[in-house]
């Protein structure tokens, strides 16, 4: 099981050939985007970890040609092959409908302020929320916005703004109908077609998975529909169980090819890899934990004093096991990597070999940040 979820994942084995991260994109089904600029952002991190000939531009670089991209919100912001955007519909419309009900957001009442940003934006073209300027009129709370913002999520949510492109990770809003191609914004879908879809696409990139987990990839969907498309397609979808690393049993479903898939998986690459936290591999923490007894959670947001590990730390994947975790961080001033703590994992032994492999994919790592060089700590 822990292979295959790997080779699904794209970490299985080494990469050859030429880079394509439209197809990295494609066989993941999203990247998530993330603010945090520990050493490299966590798209930036997750592509490099499928093929090292990744360099942080070119993500931008794609999302701005508006043909091979979107960015929207699965169970967070994150880019998704542009086409799916005929199936995403559906995600417009859930999430317009959560944003109605949500005394948090209210944007959909403040028409005015939609007003204001559909006619500039129509007239002078892309905007980031650096070109509005409103004030919170009500008692300011931690997560409050002022309502320029709250509106521009609201229309992006809602997939009337679309985003354009980023610079230094900022969104620039435009109309959907001057991002997205023609051909996706027009495709007639049905409900059912799109449910399909999702469906049957989520369970290929999970290889198995639970009726939740099929609806949590890509959250637009409900547990009902998906139980209802497992019904309705019973000759596809088939029951399997699985064991979990602690030699429990798992019941889930998966498509009737998974023996076929099984029986072609390769041998686990002996390349040490350094994953991300928002990686889709060790997203789901319960997931990871059943299928490789590595219990894992980042705790950027947990109070200093009460963290176990520390502030950003990576997990260290070897073939098919977690074999450590270290935390490190850019100083880019001194363009360097500083490696601040580093963990084996219980009954792991690292001798000299697999230190050599975890220096040598720091080194790689940290040109993917544009740094020199790598420090341990003394």
């Amino acid at each position: 099981m822990r292979r295959l979820w790997l080779d699904t994942n794209g970490l299985l084995s080494s990469p050859s050939g030429p880079l394509d991260v439209v197809a990295i994109i494609k066989k993941l089904g999203f990247v998530q985007l993330d603010t945090i600029q520990n050493v490299s952002r966590a798209h930036h991190h997750i592509l490099w970890s499928r093929n090292p000939k990744y360099r942080e531009p070119m993500l931008d670089e794609l999302l701005s040609a508006r043909e091979h991209i979107f960015e929207h919100f699965t169970h967070d912001a994150s880019v998704l092959p542009m086409d799916m955007y005929p199936m995403w519909r559906r995600r417009f419309e859930r999430l317009k409908a959560w944003v109605d009900k949500s005394s948090y957001h209210n944007a959909d009442h403040n028409t005015e302020w939609q007003d204001i940003l559909l006619e500039r934006i129509t007239e002078e073209g892309p905007l980031s929320t650096k070109d509005f300027n409103s004030k919170i009129n009500s008692e300011k709370k931690t997560w409050s916005r002022p309502p320029h913002k709250q509106v521009l999520d609201y229309l992006w949510y809602s997939g009337i703004l679309a985003t354009s492109h980023r610079e230094k990770f900022h969104k620039f809003y435009d109309l959907a109908e001057r991002v997205i191609p023609e051909q996706f914004r027009e495709v007639g879908i049905s409900e059912a077609e799109q449910v399909n879809w999702l469906c049957r696409a989520a369970l290929v990139r999970l290889a198995v998975g639970s009726m939740k987990e099929i609806k949590d990839f890509w959250e637009a969907k409900d547990v009902k529909e998906v139980k209802s498309w497992i019904e309705a397609n019973r000759e596809a979808v088939i029951p399997v169980t699985w064991e979990t690393a602690a030699g429990e049993s798992i019941s889930s479903y998966a498509l009737k090819d998974i023996e076929e898939r099984i029986e072609q998986i390769s041998s686990a690459s002996l390349r040490i890899k350094i994953i991300n936290p928002f990686d889709p591999a060790v997203r789901d923490r319960a997931r990871l934990k059943s299928m490789f007894g590595f219990d894992y959670k980042l705790e950027v947001f947990v109070p200093a004093a009460k963290r176990r590990w520390g502030y950003y730390v990576y997990p260290i994947l070897e073939g098919d096991h977690f074999v450590g975790r270290i935390e490190a961080k850019a100083d880019r001033k001194a363009k360097c990597l500083n490696v601040l703590n580093f963990w084996p994992e219980d009954g792991i032994k690292w001798g000299a070999r697999r230190k050599k492999k975890l220096n040598s994919e720091l080194d790689s790592f940290a040109h993917l940040a544009g740094l020199d060089t790598v420090r341990w700590p003394q």
